[in-house]
């Protein structure tokens, strides 16, 4: 190479795919010494004086000696390098963990690796950043003295000491419920387990009520901090996190957290970030971005109820938190733990590979769960009702004692409708719509676009006369509250959020996943629309609604019933032996015999026509690949289904990436021709909703 003196690799901040690759850059002389691996830093970029964001990934002496596979890069140019530009900020906030993380898991997506740190690393916080490195010089400088932090911060201050072995050792669980030494090897010997959460409630001493399953996650990462490193606990939404932290704040109130969430103030955020960035142990607690987190000697992964649909990034490259906290674990050999009440049929598949191990409560002890549909009802009408009697029945008993949960499928009032005459659906004479009603009072509206269906009449038969289809939270609650008089009753759902309640008797009405945490647990619970569930087109309708059904009766008080309602088979025997495992098991069996996920991988292809059959055709040289389709999705646009075995996942990646970014390339603007059209070609593996 011509050129002498530093030379700068770095990652152009660029959702483009033909971007996505290290750029060489000269490092000037007034820069040398303060620029670093993992700064933010800004260079030109074609002409015109265009200056575009990147990361420097790496720093070299091209005079130095170097390894062979680096010389080989090297000689592919013998030009002048372009300077860098400027530096944006000397913190270094891509740490080389997390890039190595980005780029294995944008590999294996066929996506780039600026995504992912996007997600990694929040947007900058000019006064944040400038109070933190400060607050790092004055550390930093001979004599210095470090303020402590509040115990029971809500997120950790940047000045928060580092704990000291004996507090540690105070703090230390004994993981109650769980075979003795069990949990403590998995985080001393770096294990991977499938952990099933005790499905119990616990009191903590400031009254409040959390789920066994989050005093879990907050035993195992304190034992993680007794052995000096950080622990990352990921969880689906906020009313997790707030669980586990309250687990936290009183199992070890002094010990360093990071509170890591998309719905913290951008300043909080990016503070919490920083702080994670220095060189001391801490327990890092967010939802589903928080396994890029860059923790210092990362011991710990634990991901509570794998199977939740929030962990699906819904952003390119759509990397699930499991997948990318498996990638982790690999390249930082640190404990790994996927804790829940039910076991997704991915689980069970490392399970059965022999990759994860199983831990098990020491002792069978779970809710009593009652199927309706096992018990004998002479009356065939009260038998198809949405309530059966017996569920009515255990209802009011238990109402006089405490509150009742009624978990139902949807919410809103009335969410679908249907033609009196033909009882078709009734849809929105505009968009086409389902109609639905918000209030008994209210004119049927579209839940699309809001048109008010106030002279309706149905396509089909001309009938204008509509029935409500489905009942959803508000009119479930106007019914039972006629049924139980002078009860209270509460609404729990998106639009109502209830994260506590007490011990008062109280019907409380809540979708899934929405259920409050009582007092002392619901002295009954019923599990209503259960066909309703499981009417939904998905490969994954008897998992999820396996996994809502646990999480909702693991909410109720010792020996109360749970009762499902309009549900029997095999979803209804695992529920009501409390063996979710075996279920998985089946629907592992079942999936490999059709080949569909998780017993191999799929990706799908989505384009022109043209765009989708060039992709294809690079895929011909990958053995043992099942194409499905092309088949016609939204006008243009054509889709095909690519099945695949695992190992052959990287070769697959690396064709449809050099597909995306010949397509992406082709979009470059001829000088007669004013307009390009965008790229449409979109390349997603393994996504959860596409069978």
């Amino acid at each position: 190479m011509t050129h002498a003196g530093l030379v700068a690799r770095v990652l152009i901040d660029s959702p483009l795919p033909q971007l996505d690759h290290l750029f060489d850059y000269g490092v000037p002389a007034e820069l040398v010494g303060e620029v670093a691996e993992g700064m933010r830093v800004k260079v030109p970029f074609r002409s015109g004086g265009r200056v575009v964001d990147a990361y420097v990934i790496e720093l070299f002496d091209p005079r130095a000696a170097r390894s062979e596979s680096a010389r080989e890069t090297d000689a592919a140019f013998h030009g002048a390098l372009s300077p860098l530009d400027s530096v944006v900020s000397t913190a270094v906030v891509l740490t080389p963990a997390v890039w190595t993380l980005a780029r294995r898991l944008a590999d294996r997506a066929a996506g780039n690796a600026s995504d992912i740190i996007r997600l990694a690393v929040p947007p900058r916080q000019v006064r944040v950043e400038k109070a933190w490195l400060a607050a790092q010089a004055v550390k930093s400088a001979p004599g210095s003295r470090t303020e402590p932090s509040t115990p029971g911060t809500p997120t950790v201050e940047i000045d928060a000491p580092t704990p000291s072995p004996a507090a540690i050792a105070l703090a230390t669980p004994a993981f109650v419920g769980y075979p003795t030494g069990r949990l403590d090897s998995a985080i001393m010997e770096h294990q991977r387990v499938a952990v099933a959460a005790i499905p119990e409630l616990v009191q903590l001493d400031d009254g409040s009520t959390i789920g066994r399953w989050a005093q879990t996650l907050a035993e195992l990462a304190v034992a993680t901090l007794e052995t000096g490193q950080s622990a990352i606990l990921c969880v689906p939404d906020f009313r997790d996190q707030d669980q586990v932290q309250a687990a936290l704040a009183q199992l070890a109130p002094t010990l360093p957290l990071c509170r890591v969430d998309a719905r913290q103030p951008n300043p909080d955020r990016y503070r919490a970030f920083l702080a994670c960035l220095e060189p001391a142990a801490r327990i890092i607690l967010g939802n589903r971005s928080a396994v890029y987190a860059p923790a210092h000697d990362l011991g710990l992964i634990a991901v509570w109820d794998d199977g939740d649909p929030l962990y699906s990034e819904p952003l390119s490259p759509y990397v699930n938190t499991r997948d990318a906290a498996l990638v982790r674990q690999q390249d930082s050999d640190c404990a790994l733990v996927l804790l829940g009440h039910s076991r997704s049929v991915e689980t069970q598949r490392l399970v059965e590979l022999g990759y994860l191990a199983e831990v098990n409560p020491a002792a069978d002890r779970h809710p009593r769960i009652i199927p309706t549909d096992f018990q004998s009802e002479p009356d065939q009408q009260a038998r198809a009702a949405r309530i059966p009697s017996a569920a009515w029945q255990a209802a009011r008993e238990a109402l006089a004692h405490g509150p009742v949960l009624v978990q139902v499928a949807s919410p809103g009032y009335a969410p679908m409708l249907a033609c009196q005459s033909c009882k078709k659906a009734a849809r929105c004479t505009h968009c086409q719509g389902p109609l639905g009603l918000k209030s008994a009072s209210a004119v049927p509206s579209c839940r699309w676009c809001g048109a008010l269906a106030a002279g309706w009449t149905c396509a089909h038969c001309e009938g204008t006369k509509l029935r409500v289809v489905t009942l959803g939270t508000g009119r479930t609650a106007e019914e039972l509250g006629r049924a139980f008089p002078g009860a209270r009753v509460i609404v729990a759902d998106g639009e109502h959020t209830v994260q506590t309640l007490g011990a008062q008797p109280a019907l409380v009405i809540a979708t899934r996943g929405a259920e409050p945490v009582p007092t002392g647990g619901y002295r009954a619970i019923l599990i209503l629309d259960g066909e309703r569930m499981l009417a939904r087109e998905s490969l994954r309708v008897g998992e999820d609604c396996l996994r809502w059904w646990t999480n909702a009766a693991a909410l109720a008080a010792p020996g109360a019933p749970v009762l499902l309602a309009g549900v029997g088979g095999a979803l209804a025997r695992a529920l009501n032996s409390w063996r979710p495992d075996i279920f998985a098991a089946s629907e592992l069996s079942d999936r490999r015999q059709l080949r569909f996920p998780p017993a191999v991988r799929v990706a799908s292809v989505t384009g022109t026509a043209a765009d989708v059959e060039a992709a294809l055709a690079d895929l011909a040289v990958v053995a043992g690949l099942d194409v499905l389709g092309p088949v016609d999705t939204e006008a243009p646009l054509v889709r095909a289904v690519v099945r695949f075995g695992y190992a052959r996942g990287d070769e697959v990646a690396r064709a449809l990436k050099a597909a995306v970014v010949r397509n992406a390339a082709k979009r470059r603007k001829p000088k007669s021709v004013s307009f390009q059209p965008a790229p449409t070609l979109k390349v997603r593996f393994d996504d959860p909703e596409l069978l």
